[in-house]
């Protein structure tokens, strides 16, 4: 049975080189969808998400849209890591060590199992991506309405004048901020939310693409093709992103530090849940719905691929073993 047990750095390895990727790919979107999410109702700078990454490409330049990335792109790879090398543990030990089929009661307990384990690395990551991605739009709302503040003082009369630009945060004062004033339960803010979005999301996510995948694997019972795992990561990944979007808005919300000119705050998920219904209506829930089911489409199909391929395994030496 040696031959069958888990390598567990070979997945960890191949979760990250799956998430590497696939931020990279994908983070201007991601970036959008963080924005769209948090203006709300009588300060909306962006009406798409391409109306988004035009005007931050002319307010900020081109690398504008890769605010926040280095935060992704360091801790994505313990974050894709974990995730997806504890849904495959957890399915092995419960499928007896890969010897029963799993019933589909199984596959979502291990999904609930990879949900609850990623967010140690996942609320923080976002924690931090959130406050960088988001610095943009309020610079972007803050000088917009001094101009028209400027404006209207001068009767029009003379042409405004610019304020000068806020320094941009960076990931170090703001780990270095939250740790000083709040210790490292700073860094956690908005735990309770990210679990509500993580865990539901791989409870649908892990079994809808185990068995999307399945119907691709050929009769000799050899691996899928790599384009059925790519298109079974993107199908399953896009219908668990828009099926706990509404918690997503929510966290988003709950763990944004700086708020705009008139914006709303809240004390918890209830209290965010209750405002969002009343001032901005039901559909504000699935606001950036279609951003982030743009950006994990792509980025579980590329990491399904890279997971399934067992790059990792192949560069160790190491023998696959099948899911």
């Amino acid at each position: 049975m040696a031959d069958k047990q888990i390598s567990l750095p070979a997945k960890l390895i191949n979760g990250g080189i799956a998430g590497l990727i696939g931020v990279t790919c994908v983070f201007p979107i991601d970036l959008a969808k963080t924005r769209l999410q948090n203006q709300q109702n009588g300060q909306r700078l962006y009406t798409s998400m391409s109306d988004c990454l035009i005007k931050t490409i002319r307010s900020e330049g081109y690398f504008g849209m890769y605010r926040g990335a280095a935060v992704n792109l360091t801790l994505v790879t313990p974050e894709k890591a974990i995730k997806l090398a504890a849904n495959d543990f957890f399915r092995y030990q419960l499928s007896k060590d890969g010897r029963q089929k799993l019933t589909l009661f199984k596959e979502m307990l291990a999904g609930c199992g990879a949900g609850t384990c990623q967010v140690i690395v996942t609320t923080p990551m976002e924690m931090l991506k959130i406050q960088l991605q988001d610095a943009g739009r309020i610079a972007a709302q803050r000088k917009t309405l001094s101009g028209q503040a400027q404006l209207s003082g001068r009767g029009g009369a003379q042409p405004p004048v610019e304020p000068p630009a806020a320094p941009r945060p960076t990931a170090t004062q703001l780990t270095r901020d939250l740790l000083r004033s709040h210790g490292i339960a700073g860094l956690y803010k908005g735990l309770g939310a990210t679990l509500l979005r993580d865990v539901p999301f791989s409870i649908v996510y892990f079994p809808l693409f185990a068995n999307l995948n399945q119907l691709g694997r050929p009769a000799s019972g050899e691996k899928s093709p790599f384009y059925v795992s790519f298109l079974a990561g993107c199908v399953a990944g896009s219908a668990a992103a828009v099926a706990v979007n509404p918690c997503d808005v929510v966290k988003t919300r709950l763990q944004t530090l700086q708020r705009g000119v008139n914006e709303d705050t809240y004390s918890g998920f209830l209290d965010c849940a209750r405002k969002i219904l009343r001032n901005e209506g039901p559909t504000a829930f699935l606001k950036g719905a279609y951003c982030r089911a743009l950006v994990i489409a792509p980025l579980f199909g590329i990491a399904q691929v890279v997971y399934f391929l067992g790059i990792a395994e192949t560069l160790l030496g190491l023998p696959r073993v099948q899911p």
